[in-house]
């Protein structure tokens, strides 16, 4: 049984690796997949706030970069806190950090940990392609927010908190278009590909230990289902 989070780099390393939420998170993961030996957990990490500080200083001192160029950069950031984590796990993470998600064949350990791979898409995209490759059927998308909104909160106070949603109208909000560094729920071409592979993608906030915890269970939960 194969579980697939996608932890937004937000969460990881807002500014700097984030140690009490990383050592919470560890911890949780231990403790749920020991108590089911069947259990296998795949983790793809986000840049977060280096990745948003390196991009920026790309654009500051290369204006008229390339936008390859911007999300190389944030790809390597997504490995360095790949690298973190998968360190974290020791023995159950006995395989490298995956960077291709369509070239892995085998699962080793408990768990797999993976970042970005090339231009184009963010690692959302990346978790999406890693349940189909290993039969899951649901995608968890941790992040800073609670919930997806029907419009940005901080820029539309009429905003208003989704529970349920489907992928076309998912769309309607965050477009078809990637932009290296664009904050949005979740991945436009993550979405269009988990739309055509009929994956469901749960977004709720990582940091969020015990609801996260109600996600793994089953059990009710804080967050917005899409699809």
């Amino acid at each position: 049984m194969v579980t697939v989070l996608s932890v937004g780099g937000s969460i990881v390393a807002p500014d700097a690796p984030d140690t009490d939420f990383l050592s919470s998170f560890v911890s949780l993961v231990k403790t749920w997949l020991a108590e089911d030996s069947s259990r296998k957990l795949i983790l793809v990490i986000g840049g977060g706030g280096p990745a948003r500080a390196y991009q920026k200083a790309f654009k500051a001192v290369s204006p008229n970069g390339a936008d390859d160029s911007a999300d190389w950069i944030g790809i390597m950031a997504t490995r360095l806190n790949a690298q973190l984590v998968k360190a974290a796990f020791g023995d159950l993470c006995p395989a490298d950090v995956v960077y291709d998600p369509t070239a892995v064949d085998v699962f080793a350990g408990r768990v797999m940990v993976a970042a970005g791979w090339k231009p184009g898409f963010s690692t959302d995209n990346d978790a999406v392609l890693l349940a189909e490759r290993f039969s899951g059927k649901r995608v968890v998308n941790l992040s800073n927010i609670a919930k997806v909104y029907t419009d940005d909160p901080r820029v539309n106070p009429e905003a208003k908190p989704i529970d349920s949603i489907s992928w076309e109208d998912f769309r309607k909000i965050v477009g078809d278009e990637w932009v290296p560094g664009k904050n949005v729920p979740f991945d436009p071409i993550a979405s269009m590909h988990a739309q055509k592979a009929k994956i469901q993608v749960v977004c709720a906030a990582g940091r969020d230990i015990d609801n996260l915890r109600a996600i793994l269970d089953d059990k009710p939960f804080t967050g917005t289902v899409i699809g």
